[in-house]
């Protein structure tokens, strides 16, 4: 065979190895949902490529099959025929002797075949897949399910063997691609780097993702917050509660606060009293529903889609009103805020010019551990909110002005709202 020849087919099985690694990673790489995308709208080539990933067993297999045969028939063609010639040429030029022709000869094949086997049979091929695995996946998709069919036996044999061995070392079970919680925060960090996604949208879906994790006490109104109707005060005390209040709905009860009703809407005692009717609240109180402390929102807000005045009362184990739900107040757990018509939301943290922040007392724990890049302490699932996570540091009521140290911030008391601590500034502590 003329040398050209022989040097083509040492370059074609070096090639067709590139071709099985980057098959091989390709598809264990590409990303099902897309390819499941891809699949929808008719692309054959994603179909096979999802057939391929769903057994992972075998089509490993198959690849292994080829990459070894193609390195075994690599490797003894250049020893038997490349290495043959130059033995000859050194021995013909240098006048080297049979044996030390032969061994510098076979030597320098077995490292050029070597070196261009993981250069254009390795390296590249995997890197080209890693940048594309999904695009790479459905190119060859349907040549390895080719080579898997003509390689069958050997593949189940390959596979009946390898699972036999995994029982051994005690592997039960096939493994399952769990998508985790920090991955998707990831996936989502890395489409804003890219623009993908907007910051404001990153925030958003980590705050969506936090919801199934907070209880509803965390978003409620509090029941010191609370404007409310009592049923037996004197018709004039009910006016002026009504005017005074901002809110469109107010719960209404008897006697006390814990004793609520239900919830009454302002405008339909506006069309009551528009229509001459007499000023009897009763009638127009309409029920709520009743969600507890410890539920979660996203179980407060399957409640409020059955509630005709989109409020819910949260209460505690012994049934006292603690305080109550809106799918506005959700709603603003997820934006950052809501402007009501008591005045224009204010951001829960402002970042200052000398790089500490300015937090509101009411900001989600899990938002201000976020922005300072914090690890809340584990077991702490008493309080919410950053005043509660400042009233765990001091272990007591503090004075405005006092401040603690925590991980590397300091966190002072900068205003309190009677007994509640309603803004807190983390200064960032020197090494």
């Amino acid at each position: 065979m003329p040398l050209s020849a022989e040097l083509a087919l040492i370059v074609a099985l070096i090639l067709l190895n590139g071709v099985l690694a980057l098959s091989e990673l390709a598809v264990v790489s590409a990303r099902k949902s897309r390819l499941q995308l891809m699949a929808g709208r008719g692309n054959a080539g994603a179909e096979a490529a999802l057939k391929l990933a769903a057994d992972p067993g075998r089509f490993l297999s198959s690849v292994q099959i080829g990459i070894t045969l193609v390195g075994i028939a690599a490797g003894a063609f250049s020893g038997a025929t490349l290495a043959e010639r130059l033995s000859a040429t050194l021995m013909e030029r240098f006048a080297w002797s049979e044996t030390l022709a032969g061994g510098v000869a076979f030597a320098l094949v077995v490292t050029a075949v070597t070196y261009l086997s993981l250069i254009i049979g390795e390296l590249v091929p995997k890197q080209l897949a890693l940048r594309n695995p999904e695009r790479m996946a459905i190119l060859v998709a349907r040549p390895m399910t080719f080579v898997a069919k003509i390689g069958s036996p050997a593949v189940s044999l390959l596979d009946f063997s390898a699972r036999l061995c995994l029982k051994l070392l005690g592997a039960k079970g096939d493994t399952t691609e769990q998508v985790t919680e920090e991955e998707i925060k990831t996936l989502v960090a890395e489409a804003e780097s890219a623009g993908v996604v907007e910051p404001a949208e990153r925030a958003m879906i980590a705050a969506v993702m936090r919801l199934g994790d907070r209880p509803v006490r965390s978003v409620m109104t509090p029941r010191t917050e609370i404007d409310w109707i009592d049923l037996d005060a004197p018709q004039a005390r009910q006016l002026a509660t009504l005017r005074a209040s901002m809110h469109a709905c107010l719960p209404a009860g008897h006697g006390g606060i814990d004793h609520v009703d239900g919830i009454l809407v302002v405008k339909d005692v506006l069309d009551a009293v528009i229509d001459g009717k007499p000023m009897d609240l009763l009638p127009l109180v309409r029920p709520a529903p009743v969600v507890p402390e410890t539920a979660d929102v996203l179980e407060a807000l399957e409640q409020l889609r059955h509630s005709p005045t989109g409020i819910a009362l949260v209460v505690d184990e012994f049934g006292s009103l603690q305080g109550v739900v809106s799918a506005t107040d959700i709603l603003g757990s997820i934006v950052g805020g809501m402007a009501s018509p008591e005045g224009p939301v204010e951001p829960w943290l402002v970042a200052r010019e000398d790089g500490s922040w300015l937090i509101d007392g009411l900001t989600p724990r899990e938002h201000m551990a976020e922005m300072l890049d914090l690890t809340l302490p584990s077991g702490e699932d008493d309080y919410d909110t950053a005043a509660g996570f400042a009233l765990a540091r001091f272990g007591s009521l503090p004075r405005t002005g006092e401040a603690v140290a925590w991980k590397g911030w300091r966190f002072e008391v900068v205003d309190m709202d009677g007994h509640r601590i309603d803004k807190l500034l983390a200064t960032r502590l020197e090494p």
